[in-house]
């Protein structure tokens, strides 16, 4: 064997699991396709959901590069609400904004630090299968053009939303479950350095009839605090007008009008404008199979809610590889079967409930009518926008307060996803 376990994929999700296996005192390969540093599509804003695994993995938050931000402002319906992160015992206070282009590579660099063995330019292109009981050994990849194989006990898929070793192991990505699309862009701005996130709940767009729509999705403007603002919508597929749309295009109709003294013209972009797809709430089952253990996006672990991934990344990246930890120090290949095969469940008691209530939450506001009605009647009460931030961004307490406990046990009673 090469490892004891094989990461693939450098990602928040791949670098958490191979930095707490390695931790533990496993071997492990951690295999990204391309070099560091490198771009990723998203909106560069962490929640305290994905600042709490930041503290735990010993990033330093405090070094240059990290912007913090006090919360989220939300605008919409003829209304703007600055609303604060939640003062949790779980959680902290505060959020951050750092470019993936950092970021990937800070985690990346804190697993091997860790004790993980990172090597950047491998791309996998499939399983090395043991030929009794189909259960993955390994893989074969192309390390700088050249087809080497790799063997472990185990392998880890942290390869994003096109996951093509998952697909190699016949897991596919399920249609009962939403998608998202979110594209973006950077402007130089003086808005670069804003302390609120900035979450726009209406986009429009004129269809075929002539006639405008309210779209299920949202606008960012994310402040990254390097002379930049990261601008950019994500859209859900609940939607009736979602396959038709020119997503690139309605960014650019969108930012035309903002102000113009916040600079969002096609001179003061720094790069173009990119898209991903979001896989969302368990898209991808199951997660454990044959040898093969799902994380991050590969599994479909984006809060429907609200279209996070980073915080979902990491945080099932170290449920994983505690499960792992644990299996690969069972006494008999039985007991480490048993152990493994028990992952999706644990993964269903965190995130079930509230994944399938972020699926109700979408479906609903893809009929027409339904985010006009919210974004109208929802923004004037901040009451009922603070329990609402607390239900989007999943950020409870246990024993909290009645909003607290009121999500929590909707959470418990609502049927896994």
């Amino acid at each position: 064997m090469d490892a004891d376990v094989i990461v693939v994929g450098a990602g928040p999700a791949g670098s958490t699991t191979a930095y707490y296996l390695a931790q533990a005192g496993f071997d492990v390969l951690l295999l990204e396709k391309t070099r560091f540093p490198r771009e990723k599509v998203c909106g560069d804003g962490l929640t305290p959901r994905a600042v709490k695994e930041l503290i735990a993995m010993g990033v330093d938050i405090d070094s240059p590069g990290w912007i913090r931000n006090k919360g989220l402002r939300v605008i919409g319906g003829g209304h703007r609400m600055e609303l604060p992160w939640p003062e949790l015992s779980s959680y902290p206070d505060f959020g951050l904004v750092r470019t993936r282009l950092d970021f990937d590579k800070i985690l990346a660099e804190r697993a091997e630090a860790g004790g993980a063995r990172l090597l950047q330019g491998v791309n996998v292109t499939g399983p090395v299968l043991d030929l009794r009981s189909g259960h993955i050994i390994g893989v074969t990849a192309k390390k700088d053009g050249e087809p080497v194989t790799y063997r472990s006990r185990l392998v880890v898929a942290a390869d994003g939303n096109s996951t093509r070793l998952s697909l190699s192991m016949g897991l596919h990505r399920r249609g009962d479950r939403p998608m998202g699309v979110a594209v973006r862009t950077y402007f130089t701005s003086p808005r670069h350095d804003d302390d609120y996130l900035e979450s726009w709940l209406e986009l429009w767009d004129t269809g075929d009839d002539g006639r405008a729509r309210l779209l299920p999705g949202y606008g960012w403007i994310f402040g990254v605090g390097d002379g930049t603002s990261n601008v950019g919508l994500g859209l859900l597929n609940t939607s009736e007008s979602f396959q038709n749309l020119d997503y690139r295009d309605l960014l650019r109709r969108w930012v035309k009008n903002m102000p113009a003294e916040w600079g969002y013209t096609e001179e003061n972009m720094t790069g173009p404008v990119r898209g991903a797809a979001l896989p969302m709430a368990f898209n991808r089952q199951p997660h454990y199979t044959k040898g093969l253990v799902l994380v991050g996006d590969a599994g479909g672990m984006i809060n429907p809610f609200n279209g996070e991934g980073i915080a979902y990344a990491m945080e099932t990246g170290r449920i994983a590889a505690g499960v792992v930890a644990g299996a690969l120090a069972a006494a008999t290949p039985a007991q480490r079967e048993r152990l493994l095969r028990a992952y999706p469940q644990v993964l269903k008691d965190a995130y079930g409930g509230y994944f399938t209530l972020g699926r109700l939450f979408v479906e609903a506001i893809g009929k027409p009518g339904v985010m006009a009605f919210l974004t109208r009647h929802g923004l004037p009460h901040p009451t009922l926008m603070r329990f609402a931030l607390k239900l989007l961004a999943n950020l409870t307490d246990r024993r909290g307060d009645a909003s607290d406990r009121l999500i929590n046990a909707l959470s418990k009673v609502t049927p896994p996803a």
